[in-house]
Formats: structure tokens, C-alpha cells, sequence
């Protein structure tokens, strides 16, 4: 195991340096190693060892187990380390100098073929190096995989296509930090941010998070990320000015642990004292942990991936909530109390991450194992293989590391827990105590309060409060943010700074207003410009219902009439005509009749009509799909065209009748929002489980109507009319599947997107199944249906009749694709 035989992954990282050939492109740092497959590794491999520099040997480490295990048989992954110097134009040139064959990389329009010795990527640590790499790599589509890059950014897959992660985004993590605040009532806190991608995109992450969680910012402090910028120094200085001459006691700090340093580092010197919120990025950092009065600086709380349990369990056997008494804070299963205390490496460096790594290198090999189709004894594959296609079973890669379940999200991210931490110091010495749980799915945060030591007994405190201006009041409880004077509510208005009060009857307000005045009442009337647009419109309907009957009525005789069901396409008809009926009710001032007519007329006329293309698709389906004769039989007995109908439009009628019973449609008469002294008067569906139901009625009958016509899709358009039930019917799914979203919202023009999504739905049934028909009857020449309609049934029996034995097995190839 990588973390149990840390000695050798010292003595591995040398072989491997001096191992390498002299005929393959030179390293950056000088550690690679020749394979049959290379992976490019972008590691800071001149960095401290406590830290970065053991990261790349841990890379190192898991490519050698892989290689010696067997587990591709014949395959020997190889490496090339380049550091990028935490510079993303040194990370461009590192990836350059990985890609090119003789110094050099190829102009192509297509790179479908483009097939460089260094297959996948491996880093960059920091989301600004990541981003850079990232987009050049899409180009070619080589895959990248990062332990530690955490912008939401890089979860765009439309602009970084080959880039994934074996950690979740920022996205999440910025969730939990609201949460974590919101829990204990920090409502008033400060941000402390980098300038680089990372510290950027999870600043803006965490004030849309913080926004929704009530939680307010009292200042935002950027520092730049690098450690060497002139002012650096000066703006550190500035920043911990700010930190203790506010008011907010929270610190969220969204840096880099080299940033912390100095920044902690100025904290002690001016004695400043605060709650302190870590990102992942230093939350659990060993020289953080380990440095000079650390205890001085306050509280520190922070959010690490679920990956530490494992750790902790593989390299010491402990448990997450275990109090660690050792110099050593992880060493809590050594027996031996000298023994522990004396575990130098262990305390010296960082190893908390490097779990993380591991996962990274095993994901790679997981994919090329699938690529090229390995066994126990060989990997037959072509093992100079185009990026692209690891590319693609990388985002598929599935599999078990440690009794954990290791695969992408559809961002390339993984959905891992977060464990929020507390550093519990005491003489000097750093206990990363788990105190809690951030669920992603879930989106909640779980404490557990007896896990909780303060330093000053009690949680806390970070608010703050204003003295309450004219037109508002003072609210004691459930204080938002962090301000306990609001505006009145509308409808309400204040005479004093304390108390608001209701608005008299047929008076209204707004928002902190200091009086009531009238309000108006606005619907839709005939003459106004949205009414009469949908009046036209179900004029039209009407009109071309009155052409098509006409149509039909003259043309009945004709095989294209009669093959659509001349009976049926009637009552289609008078559905649609119900139907065009309720949009007219929408007009006028809403009463508790108008608003029954709406919504029943809608509901009983355009099931009638889906009941009859339910009578067509399932004609079709019986007619053409192939069957044994048992199966077809049984089915053939449930087509009965009057009963479908009657049956489909009785139960949309039960269901109007409990509706209009328990909770009938009526006038809404909640008083206007928004801001508004407009009073829009409209129609409340009234039960929401009535108005759902109704609909959802609909919507299943239109999808099984959508079914069986796909099932039938196979057959020619001249004999059936699967292409127009399956196109109307996706008409009206995704009509209404949109009209919701607008109808839960309860916005002031509901009626209309209602009256209109009635209209696009009813106009859907008349262009696909009523107009081609009136077409093809008056205007087409010689079309010969019925001969050709014969000719293709007597075709599809020879076929299929003999086959009809062996369906479940072997479906004929002709309809086979339509079961």
C-alpha cells in the first residue's frame, strides 16, 4: 500500500531517475522512465518535500505497483515529470515539451489521429495552471486528470471536454461553508480570496451560496497568489488591518497554504484573534498545523474530502472520531507510545493528500485496461493508441479502490462527501478533529455538537446590527443576514420604527412604504393585444377544424380518409373544438365559472382527442408489428376504438369531477407582489394535486400514444401514422413540459402561457394529423393507397409468418428494431 512503505517511495523516485533512456525526450526535473504507455505528470518536483515534492513521488510509487502487479499483463506504464513552477506559461511549455516529436508539434485540422508518446496528464496542482493546460489539451483531446484543482470553471465540459477530477468542485465545498455558517448563526463574515482561477471562481461561488443561506459578507479582500509579488507584504498587512477592524468574527480564507502562512504569520504579530473558515486547499496542512503559536490565531474550522478517512484507516488503523494524543496526531494505533512519538516522517511532511493520487493513477490504468481489452494473460489492444480513445473510458472508468467506489459525474467530477474538521490545539499541538458531515446529494450539514471543544466555552458570535431607518421595522426573530431592521412587507406600513401594519381593506402598499393607497386590477380584456392574438389564434383553429370536417366529410370515400378512421378523426375534431373553447374563457374578468371552463374544457377535449390517437397508434401497433400468435390474440382483443375512447375520457372526467368537488378552480385573489400596485386578477388552479393530476393524465396518455408509434416506427409513412402521433404527441409533452416551471411560479402572465400552451398543443394535432390528410385528399394524383397498402401487408406475412416461432430469440430484421 502506497502509504505503508513511504521509505521506498524515496528509493523508487531515484531508480526512477536514473533509470531513464537516453534516447527518449529529456525530463524538466530529470525523473521519468520509459514505458509502453507514458503518462505525463506536471509536479512541482523542486518544491519543499513536506508537501508538493512527495505528491509527485506518490505518482511515482502507484505507476511502479501497477507496473509490478500484473495488472496489465505485457503493458508498462511509464512517466515523465515537468515542473511547472506554479506558472501556467511553464505548465503550457511543459505540456509542449511532453507532446512534441522533434522538437516540435504537428499542424493538423483532424488530431483524430494524433498519436504523442505521452497519452494522459496527470496535475496541475492549482486551478489557474489547470485551466491553462486544460485548454490546450482539448485540442487534441488528451485526457487530464487533477487530485487537487478545484474550480466550478473546470467542470465545463463544453470548454474543457478532456480535463476530469478525482475530487468534487468548489461548487460544493462553497455549499458547505454557507451551510457550516448558517448553522451557527454566522451571519455577518469576511472573505479573504486569492487572484488566481481557484480563489476567483470560488469566491463567486460562495456569495451566490452565501446569498441563499442568509449569510452576509462584510468585506472581501483579495491578496495575490504570488509569493514573491512586491506587494504582497503590504497587502497582507492591509488585510489583517481590515480583519481586525471589523466587526465580522468569521474569516472564510479561500488561499493557498503558502498565503495562510504569511498571512497567519501577520495575525499573530498584531494579536488578532478570529474564527477562521478553511477551504480544502490548507484545511488539514501539516506545516500550518505544526507552526509557531498556530493556537494565538483563534478557532479554525475547515471542510476536507472523504479521502482522509481512508487515509487514516490504511496508514494507522484509526477511526475519524479518535482523540490523537501523539506528537504525531495520526499516529493513534502505534502501541508503543515512544514508537509513535518518534514517527518523524509522518509528522514532518504532508500526507493527507496522497490518497488522492493514488486514485488518480489507478482511474488511468483502469481505462487503458478497458482500451485494450486485457485479461489475466495479455492486453491484446493497440497500445499506441490515439488520446481521444482513453479519453472516452476514462469518463466511463468504474471501479472499487479499498471498498470504495471510484467513477466520474457527467462534469468529469467525483460526488464525494466532505467531513468538516475543527483544529483542536493544545500545548502546541494540532488535532484535526472531525466534528461533522457535508452531504453533496443531500446538500445538508450534519454537526455533532459533543464533538465540539471551544477555546472560550461558547460558540462564537458574528453579527451585527443597524439602527432602524423611517419605513421599516425592527425584527427580533429569524433575522436575516445579519441586519435586524427590514422593510415592511407589502401590504403593511409603519407609523413607527417598530411595529408595521396591515394595510385596510382595498388599500395597498409597497415594499417600506410609510402609506396605503389604492391598488388596480388588471386581467385580460377582449380588446387588449395579447387577448386578441389568442382570440385570433383560436379563431384560426376553429376555421381550419370547420375546413377539415368539410374535407373529410366530402372525401370520405377515399382510401386516405378512410384508412385514418373517418369516426375518429370526428371526434378528434370536437375535441379540438372543446378545447379552442376554454382559451376563449380566459378572457374577461375571472369569475369562479370562467375559471371551471378553463381548465375542465381543456382537460375533457383534448383527452377526447388523445384518446382517439390513442385508438390510431394502437391500430397500427396491432396491424404491423409482428407477434406470435398467442401474444397478438390477446392484445387484439383490447382494440375496441369506442371503448378506448368512452373509457380514456371518462376517468379525465372522475378526475374533473373530485377536483371541482374538493377544491373547484377559483378567482385568486392574493394580493399583488413584486413590487407591484398592479393587482393581477386571474384564475387559481386550485388544488395543486387536481391541476397536477389532470395534466399528468394527459401527459400519460400522450406518451403512451408516443410509445406504441414508436414501436411501429419501422412501418412506411404511406401506411401508417406513427411519424405524425410520435411528432404531435412530443409537441405536447414538451409544450407542457415548459409551461410549468412558468405555471409554479405564479407569474402575472400565467394565464397567457396557459391559454398559449392550449393553443401550440391543439395546433400540433391539426398540422400533423388533420391538414396532411385535407392535402393528400384533394390535391395528390393517383396515390393507389389501398393497392399499395395490400401489397405491403401480403409482403410482411410472407416474411414474418414463418418467423413468428422464434421472436423471443431471434426477432425478424425487418420489425425487430420497432419491439
Amino acid at each position: 500500500m502506497l502509504l505503508n512503505h513511504l521509505p521506498l517511495l524515496f528509493g523508487l523516485c531515484m531508480l526512477g531517475t536514473r533509470g531513464a533512456q537516453a534516447d527518449r525526450k529529456s525530463s524538466l526535473c530529470g525523473a521519468q522512465a520509459d514505458g509502453d504507455v507514458l503518462i505525463g505528470i506536471l509536479s512541482s518536483c523542486h518544491a519543499n518535500v513536506n508537501s508538493l515534492f512527495v505528491r509527485m513521488l506518490a505518482d511515482i510509487y502507484t505507476i511502479d505497483v501497477i507496473n509490478d502487479s500484473g495488472f496489465l499483463p505485457g503493458v508498462h506504464l511509464g512517466y515523465i515529470v515537468c515542473d511547472p513552477c506554479a506558472d501556467a506559461t511553464k505548465s503550457l511549455h511543459c505540456v509542449e515539451h511532453m507532446l512534441s516529436a522533434n522538437d516540435s508539434l504537428p499542424i493538423m485540422c483532424d488530431y483524430s489521429e494524433f498519436r504523442p508518446d505521452v497519452k494522459v496528464f496527470l496535475g496541475s496542482r492549482y486551478s489557474e495552471l489547470s485551466i491553462s493546460v486544460a485548454k490546450l489539451l482539448s485540442l487534441y483531446l488528451i485526457p487530464q486528470i487533477s487530485t487537487t484543482s478545484s474550480s466550478p470553471a473546470l467542470s465545463d465540459k463544453l470548454r474543457y471536454p478532456s480535463f476530469g477530477r478525482v475530487i468534487p468542485s468548489d461548487v460544493h465545498q462553497t455549499k458547505a461553508f454557507a451551510k457550516l455558517m448558517s448553522r451557527f448563526s454566522w451571519d455577518w463574515i469576511g472573505v479573504v480570496s486569492a487572484d488566481d482561477e481557484y480563489g476567483k471562481a470560488a469566491l463567486q461561488s460562495f456569495l451566490q451560496n452565501a446569498e441563499k443561506a442568509q449569510v452576509c459578507v462584510a468585506y472581501q479582500e483579495v491578496i495575490p497568489y504570488y509569493l514573491d509579488h512586491d506587494q504582497s507584504k503590504q497587502r497582507i498587512k492591509k488585510v489583517v488591518t481590515q480583519i481586525k477592524t471589523s466587526k465580522a468574527q468569521v474569516v472564510l480564507l479561500i488561499l493557498r497554504p503558502e498565503l495562510v502562512q504569511n498571512l497567519f504569520q501577520e495575525v499573530i504579530q498584531t494579536n488578532t484573534t478570529r474564527t477562521w473558515i478553511a477551504s480544502d486547499a490548507w484545511s488539514m496542512n501539516g506545516p500550518l498545523a505544526n507552526m509557531k503559536d498556530i493556537n494565538k490565531v483563534g478557532e479554525i474550522f475547515g471542510v476536507i474530502n472523504n479521502y482522509i478517512k481512508i487515509y487514516k484507516k490504511l496508514r494507522f488503523n484509526c477511526t475519524t472520531d479518535s482523540s490523537q494524543t501523539f506528537q504525531s496526531p495520526q499516529a493513534c494505533s502505534i502501541p508503543d507510545p515512544l514508537e509513535a512519538n518518534d514517527d518523524y516522517l509522518v509528522k514532518t511532511i504532508d500526507l493527507s493528500m496522497l490518497y488522492s493520487e493514488s486514485v488518480a493513477v489507478w482511474t488511468i490504468a483502469h481505462a487503458i485496461k478497458t482500451l485494450l481489452e486485457c485479461n489475466e494473460t495479455e492486453c491484446p489492444g493497440e497500445k499506441n493508441f490515439p488520446p481521444w480513445k482513453l479519453l472516452e473510458k476514462i469518463k466511463t472508468v468504474n471501479f472499487t479502490l479499498n471498498n470504495q467506489s471510484i467513477f466520474f459525474n457527467k462534469d468529469g467530477d467525483f460526488d464525494d462527501s466532505y467531513d468538516l474538521i475543527k483544529w483542536q490545539i493544545s500545548n502546541e499541538k494540532t488535532i484535526f478533529k472531525v466534528v461533522g458531515r457535508y452531504n453533496l446529494k443531500q446538500s445538508e450539514v450534519v454537526i455533532n455538537p459533543n464533538a465540539i471543544l471551544w477555546d472560550l466555552t461558547n460558540t462564537p458570535v458574528s453579527r451585527c446590527s443597524d439602527s432602524c431607518s423611517p419605513g421599516t421595522s425592527k425584527k427580533v426573530d429569524q433575522i436575516s443576514c445579519c441586519y435586524t431592521c427590514i422593510p415592511c412587507d407589502e401590504g403593511s406600513y409603519s407609523d413607527n420604527l417598530n411595529t408595521c401594519h396591515s394595510c385596510p381593506n382595498g388599500t395597498w402598499s409597497l415594499k417600506g412604504a410609510s402609506q396605503c393607497a389604492s391598488r388596480t386590477i388588471k386581467y385580460l380584456q377582449w380588446f387588449e393585444p395579447y387577448p386578441i392574438v389568442l382570440l385570433v389564434a383560436a379563431g384560426i383553429g376553429y376555421m381550419l377544424i370547420i375546413i377539415a370536417a368539410i374535407c373529410y366529410t366530402v372525401h370520405r370515400d377515399k382510401p386516405i380518409i378512410k384508412s385514418s378512421n373517418f369516426e375518429m378523426s370526428c371526434l378528434m375534431m370536437l375535441g379540438l373544438a372543446v378545447s379552442f373553447g376554454s382559451v376563449i374563457a380566459f378572457m374577461d374578468k375571472p369569475n369562479i365559472h370562467l375559471c371551471r371552463a378553463q381548465q375542465t374544457m381543456y382537460a375533457m377535449g383534448f383527452t377526447l382527442c388523445v384518446s382517439c390517437i390513442l385508438v390510431k397508434a394502437f391500430r397500427t401497433f396491432l396491424a404491423f408489428m409482428a407477434f406470435d400468435p398467442v401474444r397478438q390474440e390477446r392484445l387484439g382483443k383490447l382494440y375496441n376504438p369506442l371503448i378506448i375512447v368512452v373509457l380514456g375520457t371518462a376517468v379525465q372526467g372522475i378526475i374533473c369531477i373530485f377536483w371541482l368537488i374538493y377544491d373547484s378552480p377559483d378567482v385568486d385573489n392574493t394580493p399583488p407582489s413584486n413590487q407591484s400596485m398592479i393587482h393581477v386578477l386571474q384564475c387559481t388552479g386550485g388544488s395543486n394535486i387536481g391541476f397536477a393530476v389532470m395534466h399528468s393524465y394527459i401527459a400519460l396518455l400522450a406518451f403512451i400514444c408516443f410509445l406504441l408509434a414508436f414501436k411501429g416506427r419501422k412501418v412506411p409513412h404511406d401506411f401508417s401514422e406513427t411519424g405524425i402521433i410520435i411528432f404531435s404527441m412530443l409537441i405536447h409533452l414538451f409544450v407542457w413540459l415548459c409551461f410549468i416551471p412558468i405555471y409554479i411560479t405564479k407569474d402575472e402572465s400565467r394565464p397567457i402561457v396557459q391559454a398559449s400552451a392550449i393553443l401550440v398543443s391543439n395546433f400540433g394535432i391539426i398540422f400533423c394529423h388533420l391538414v396532411p390528410k385535407c392535402y393528400r385528399s384533394v390535391c395528390s394524383k393517383s396515390l393507389d393507397f389501398r393497392s399499395r397498402l395490400q401489397t405491403f401487408v401480403r409482403h410482411q406475412t410472407a416474411t414474418n409468418v414463418p418467423s413468428i416461432p422464434r421472436t423471443i430469440q431471434e426477432p425478424p430484421q425487418t420489425m425487430g428494431n420497432g419491439m
